[in-house]
């Protein structure tokens, strides 16, 4: 296990892969050798194929911000100002997936992961709307099941943003961009979240607040924040800070190896290499 940042993250400059975007978001890797990622102001996903340039892939996406797959391999999208969780179809379009709890419209959708039983997590900050629209209330975190039933997890977040599973999926880490910081849930038999705690606070002199957040193999924690991204050991040890040219926002493992820092920061997709493969969706 590491004991150090060096031991996960090789000292290097972070390679700008492509610019001049609005506001990158919600990376993805796919096996088939191809990141997606959302620019939510132009309301579009683009495809960057390594190697090649960054290309329009989906438009409009309802100002999409996470992105996922499911254990189909279908993309499933976040959608500001659609107010949905979406996944597209065979025909490439996006259909809802869910759009409302207790018969209110959802705030704005804004990060996803997918369990390996198909069942889908989500928060719901207010980001895509003004406050007189939310409907609802108050910021949550929900699961979908497979009939489609949307379930109210937790409600006691100031904005709930980027979440992710430990590799054993017991324990669902979702952060808090409002209170900047990260806390820790168990998952329990009925897919519920117990235990809650504070894994990890962010109460530093530093720009940015925590937002996206990935696992590795090994159950590091990147998350993107303060001065850039944390890495973070599963013992909540904060290893130290990986700097990029511009404030990340979100990040995604992949490459061949799972090996491939990718990060979106502001205007740029950005990559690093690291030691340790990371966790990538669930795949067919």
């Amino acid at each position: 296990m590491a004991n150090t940042l060096t031991d996960l993250v090789p000292t290097q400059t972070p390679e700008k892969l492509a610019g001049d975007f609005g506001f990158t978001e919600g990376p993805v890797w796919h096996p088939d050798g191809y990141l997606l990622f959302s620019d939510i102001p132009a309301s579009r996903i683009n495809k960057y194929t390594p190697g090649g340039k960054a290309q329009p892939h989906i438009e409009p996406t309802g100002n999409s911000n996470g992105l996922t797959f499911d254990r189909e391999g279908r993309l499933v999208a976040c959608e500001h100002t659609g107010r949905r969780v979406s996944r597209q179809a065979p025909d490439g379009s996006m259909a809802t997936v869910a759009g409302s709890w207790d018969g209110k419209r959802l705030n704005s959708p804004n990060d996803v992961v997918v369990h390996s039983s198909g069942r889908i997590f989500f928060t719901d900050p207010p980001y895509g709307i003004s406050p007189e629209e939310s409907e609802i209330g108050f910021n949550g975190v929900y699961r979908i099941d497979a009939d489609g039933a949307v379930t109210l997890l937790e409600s006691d977040f100031g904005r709930p943003n980027g979440l992710a599973f430990s590799p054993d999926e017991s324990v669902l880490y979702i952060d808090d961009t409002e209170r900047r910081n990260v806390r820790a849930f168990d998952l329990g038999p009925d897919f519920g979240l117990t235990n809650d705690r504070l894994f990890i606070g962010m109460d530093v002199e530093a720009t940015g607040s925590p937002d996206g957040m990935k696992v590795d193999t090994q159950g590091n924690l990147y998350v993107t924040g303060a001065g850039g991204v944390w890495v973070v050991t599963p013992s909540a040890e904060h290893l130290g800070t990986i700097g990029f040219p511009e404030q990340p926002a979100n990040l995604a493992f992949g490459g061949g190896d799972y090996k491939t820092l990718f990060v979106t920061a502001r205007t740029g997709l950005y990559s690093i290499r690291v030691n340790v493969a990371g966790i990538g969706p669930h795949q067919p």
